[in-house]
């Protein structure tokens, strides 16, 4: 096999960034968050971990692409104990610094960037901090707020723990080979944060029912997630005053973070 070039592979959403000034740009990106260990998801031929490793903390990098595992290991000898050949999806986050919390950073593969902020948000302990670059339709829907028309599911669920900061747009034309999409690199930073006061799991629940027909109304939407409940209670709890609310009458996209922690802990004391 030639190490010299690594075929970028559809499968795995690969689109290797190939512009060393946006590299060491985004690479940058983890110095707000100073004194931590990072892990790079997806170094491709490492053209960002270059510029991490050059940084006076430990780097480690997981990659799933064998050729893309070959290609590291003979560029970036210095790499060899922290390449870790794995799919990120399914590793154990709390084993990769031995507990310690890291900054989580890549040029993420665009057809799983949903699947690692849901991931890192189960992790939200471990990682303080994440940025990296990932398309600018899923940076906007991370960074907007209630009334837009790109704020939903990621907007809710992640800002409810991060501070989401969109850094820079980047041009297709800068990557092997040319997404179809613009890109973009994002901060986010844990917000002040240690309980949402209510049940996340019926947060989380409720956030994805609601957003799942955004075009309705609370009331009407709300309703097949208020009868699942009820079949789960032991109790019969009574939803009346619940769907009678004002904020009923409102969409998904107008509710703010806050909004959606004070309904979930409604429908909380309706089932108590």
């Amino acid at each position: 096999m030639n190490c010299s070039f690594v075929r970028p592979k559809k499968f795995l959403g690969q689109h290797f960034l190939t512009d060393l000034s946006i590299a060491s740009r985004i690479a940058d990106t983890v110095d707000a968050c100073p004194d931590l260990p990072v892990l790079e998801v997806g170094p491709g031929m490492g053209v960002m971990t270059q510029f991490l490793v050059r940084k006076p903390r430990q780097v480690k990098v997981v990659e799933i692409d064998f050729e893309s595992v070959a290609y590291l290991r003979r560029t970036y000898p210095e790499l060899e104990d922290s390449i870790i050949e794995d799919d990120f999806l399914k590793m154990h986050l709390d084993r990769t610094f031995g507990g310690q919390p890291f900054v989580l950073t890549g040029n993420y593969p665009y057809n799983i960037s949903s699947q690692i902020f849901f991931k890192m948000l189960d992790n939200k302990e471990l990682i303080p901090c994440c940025t990296g670059m990932i398309q600018k339709e899923v940076a906007e829907r991370m960074a907007a707020g209630p009334g837009s028309k790109t704020y939903g599911i990621l907007s809710v669920l992640v800002q409810a723990w991060y501070d989401v900061e969109y850094l820079f747009t980047v041009e297709p034309g800068v990557f092997n080979p040319p997404p179809k999409v613009r890109s973009a690199v994002i901060r986010l930073t844990r917000n002040a944060t240690t309980d949402l006061g209510c049940d996340e799991k019926l947060f989380r629940r409720l956030v994805k029912t609601t957003f799942n027909q955004r075009r309705k109304t609370l009331r009407n939407n709300i309703k097949p997630l208020l009868a699942q409940l009820q079949a789960e209670s032991h109790a019969q709890p009574d939803f009346a005053a619940l769907l009678a609310a004002p904020i009923m009458q409102q969409r998904p996209e107008q509710l703010s973070v806050a909004d959606f922690i004070r309904l979930t802990m409604q429908i909380q004391d309706a089932l108590s």
